[in-house]
């Protein structure tokens, strides 16, 4: 069964950096684009970055210059490093396999001072 299990979340300071992971296994890592997603309570999921099977990343406005997605293809794994984070970036972040329903269980990021 393909697992995708996220870690690195926590809580930080308004301006601070977290650096997410999300390892995968059972699945062919390398032949899938990731995407980071992230849900506020009360709130619908949203994209957050993605990256696709050759390393083209892509932004949602909010995040764009702050946060960075890269990929290790030997580990499984793909990561993303959040600097200059806000109060509003407070979510559960999950990790999915785009075009796939392979979804990880969440991290929480809480920003607050």
């Amino acid at each position: 069964q393909v697992q995708l299990v996220e870690s690195g979340g926590g809580w930080v300071q308004p301006g601070g950096s977290l650096r997410l992971s999300c390892v995968a296994s059972r699945m062919l890592f390398r032949f899938y684009g990731m995407g980071w997603y992230r849900q506020a309570p009360g709130k619908q999921r949203e994209l957050v970055a993605t990256i696709t099977t050759t390393g083209t990343t892509a932004y949602t406005d909010s995040t764009k210059g702050r946060f960075t997605i890269s990929r290790d293809n030997t580990k499984n794994t793909v990561y993303l490093q959040m600097n200059s984070l806000k109060p509003e970036d407070t979510a559960v972040y999950y990790c999915h396999a785009q075009g796939s329903d392979y979804w990880g269980q969440g991290t929480q990021v809480t920003v607050s001072s």
